[in-house]
């Protein structure tokens, strides 16, 4: 074999190999699906998540983070965590409490309502929440999501270019 295509071939399985290595522990694409987080993100929009983050922290009010969906496992949810495990959480007219103080959410467009009675996150566990209220599917339906599920935290939106933007936690509670 030709020495610049056995190099050509080296570097290919290389580069391919680090690429797995990268998806598979440390950063993952992800692609939006449906409405539930508008205005933050919009359908189709791709992702990076960081799945190295929480092996050395836990998530925290306001990450973006991708889980698998608990009611089937094999599909993945984007949502933003608004309350931690020990905090209670109620909901009221819309209006979003943790800990009996309201949460201050300039990510959400429309305010008020249905209402959600106070519960207690249990442990290991984060309260979910879609930024559009009016049509997301979050732990107001299936729960609190173990930390088990947590794929990663958003970080960054890469795609369209036009839309590319950091994703940083908003402040939750206060």
């Amino acid at each position: 074999m030709n020495r610049a295509v056995r190099e050509t071939l080296e570097t290919i399985v290389i580069a391919l190999l680090i690429a797995l290595v990268l998806r598979a522990y440390m950063v993952e694409s992800f692609v939006v699906q449906g409405t539930s987080m508008e205005p933050t993100l919009v359908d189709s929009e791709r992702l990076l998540v960081n799945k190295m983050l929480y092996r050395f922290a836990l998530p925290g009010h306001g990450d973006i983070v991708v889980f698998r969906y608990p009611r089937s496992p094999d599909r993945d949810y984007v949502k933003r965590v608004i309350a931690l495990p020990g905090e209670t959480i109620e909901i009221k007219m819309g209006r979003v409490y943790v800990d009996g103080a309201l949460v201050t959410e300039p990510y959400v467009i429309r305010m008020g309502g249905a209402s959600f009675p106070a519960m207690t996150v249990p442990e290991e566990h984060v309260f979910v929440l879609g930024d559009n209220r009016a049509n997301s599917d979050d732990s107001r339906s299936f729960g609190p999501v173990p930390y088990d599920l947590i794929k990663g935290r958003a970080f960054i939106v890469f795609w369209p270019l036009g839309r590319m933007k950091t994703l940083s936690a908003s402040p939750v509670p206060g």
